[in-house]
């Protein structure tokens, strides 16, 4: 079994996120499937020994790609409710939540292509996007409640209000049909996730 060191110092620290940062440039580039760890190397300026000292293989890579794309999605969310004070205001909330999801999946587009695209043929992967859910959900579900919102069926409402802006980015950012006015769309998508919770 092939053991990749855990770096400590600095330098190596900067050389192992050097990869990372390579590999999610890469990766949203020309896909994951047409990268390779040489291409990787060259653009992280590290030599293809470095890169297995630090990864196993390119999967390897693609996990910790996939944890920094994560982070990258979920902390404007996060930094919005740790912020959040009672009373909640859904009419603001919701739109500044949508907002901020529309920018992050906007900003990220291209690799979210390539990292959704890989849900139905890897577990891993797959399970990484579900377990994005379900910490959404339950923070956003807790921060409620620790603001005195009692809501019946909270994580429910906050699951499928998720749900409903994901798709709604989805649809503006990848997807863009000629028939559909985004204006009213995003209307209809605020004022229901709203009548959600304040009903």
């Amino acid at each position: 079994m092939k053991i990749v060191r855990e770096p400590k110092q600095e330098r190596s620290i900067e050389k192992k996120n050097k990869i990372i940062t390579a590999g999610y440039e890469l990766f949203s580039e020309v896909g994951y499937y047409n990268t390779n760890t040489a291409q990787i190397a060259k653009r992280a300026g590290v030599s293809t020994g470095i890169v297995y000292g630090y990864f196993k293989d390119k999967r390897d890579i693609l996990l910790a790609v996939l944890e920094l794309y994560l982070e990258k999605i979920v902390e404007p969310v996060m930094n919005l409710l740790s912020s959040l004070t009672p009373p909640v205001d859904y009419d603001t909330l919701v739109p500044e939540i949508l907002e901020l999801t529309m920018h992050a999946h906007k900003a990220h587009s291209k690799i979210h292509e390539a990292l959704h695209s890989m849900t139905h043929t890897d577990a891993v992967v797959n399970e990484k996007f579900t377990e994005l859910e379900d910490e959404l959900t339950l923070a956003v579900s807790n921060k409620l409640s620790l603001c005195g919102e009692k809501i019946e069926n909270s994580r429910e409402k906050v699951h499928l209000a998720i749900n409903i802006i994901q798709s709604y980015s989805h649809e503006c950012i990848c997807d863009e049909h000629c028939y559909i006015d985004y204006p009213v769309m995003r209307a209809i998508v605020e004022k229901t996730i709203i009548n959600l919770f304040k009903n």
